[in-house]
């Protein structure tokens, strides 16, 4: 069983910097991509940024390009999101996921850590 555990989350103020953490861990796992969600509340999970495992090739959402990064390093079993800029607007519970294979979608997930950006 592999499991997913995000961390870094927090209070910051608008304009601050977080930087989250998701370290995997459990059986050898094969990953296609590795991604972050967020959901805010009364609003539906949306995506955020991923990566994929092979070409590290990633995808961002529009609203967080040019101020979220996402990274990892494979050594360590750990992704990150490096948030800059952050908006009230980003305050959500954010969870990373595994999506196995290109031929499923993200279906391992975290517990989630919450971001809150104060204005």
């Amino acid at each position: 069983q592999v499991q997913l555990v995000e961390s870094g989350g927090g209070l910051v103020q608008a304009g601050g910097s977080l930087r989250l953490s998701c370290a995997a861990s459990g059986r050898t796992f094969t990953t296609y991509a590795m991604g972050w969600f967020r959901q805010a509340p009364g609003k539906e999970r949306e995506s955020v940024a991923s990566i994929t495992e092979s070409s590290g090739s990633t995808y961002y959402a529009d609203s967080v390009k040019g101020r979220f990064a996402i990274s990892k390093d494979n050594a360590q079993k750990t992704m990150y999101l490096q948030m800059k800029s952050l908006k009230p607007e980003d305050t959500a519970v954010y969870y990373c996921a595994i999506r196995s294979s290109v031929f499923t979608s993200f279906n391992v997930w975290g517990q989630g850590t919450q971001v809150t950006v104060s204005s």
